[in-house]
């Protein structure tokens, strides 16, 4: 699996180089969608389920980027199983919307989350391999 959307720099060659992963631009993807479907969800949840899914959103996102900052390969390692656990909250907090009939969750939003957590765990294989070597 190619795991950029372009050519990749060498690593840590380019300080924004994590904006070229396609596993980052998934995760900034589905934060936006994250934030459409919660800006119908009722206002009594401004502070509630609103504002723990859109943490959790962010969070993947932003795992991505500050571990590609990191100085090997393991350390960035660390920082997507972070982005992993951060996107397993944001997938049970879509669950609960949904059973809440806060608004409709689409299968598509659950399809993206599950794409993105296989994309996540393949680029953590693929992190652990070059740690190894």
């Amino acid at each position: 699996m190619h795991f950029v959307a372009e050519e990749r720099p060498s690593y840590g060659q380019e300080a924004s180089h994590y904006r070229k992963l396609r596993v980052w631009q998934e995760a900034v993807d589905l934060a936006e969608e994250t934030y459409r479907l919660t800006s119908a969800f009722p206002k009594s949840e401004t502070y509630g389920l609103t504002a723990q899914m859109r943490r959790s959103a962010v969070s993947v996102a932003s795992n991505i980027a500050e571990g590609s900052g990191r100085q090997s390969p393991r350390d960035f390692g660390r920082f997507i199983a972070i982005a992993v656990g951060s996107l397993r909250e944001l997938e049970t907090q879509a669950i609960l919307a949904d059973r809440l009939r806060l608004s409709e969750v689409t299968a598509e939003y659950f399809d993206d989350c599950i794409r993105l957590a296989r994309m996540l765990t393949r680029f953590h294989q693929h992190l652990e391999r070059l740690s190894a070597a």
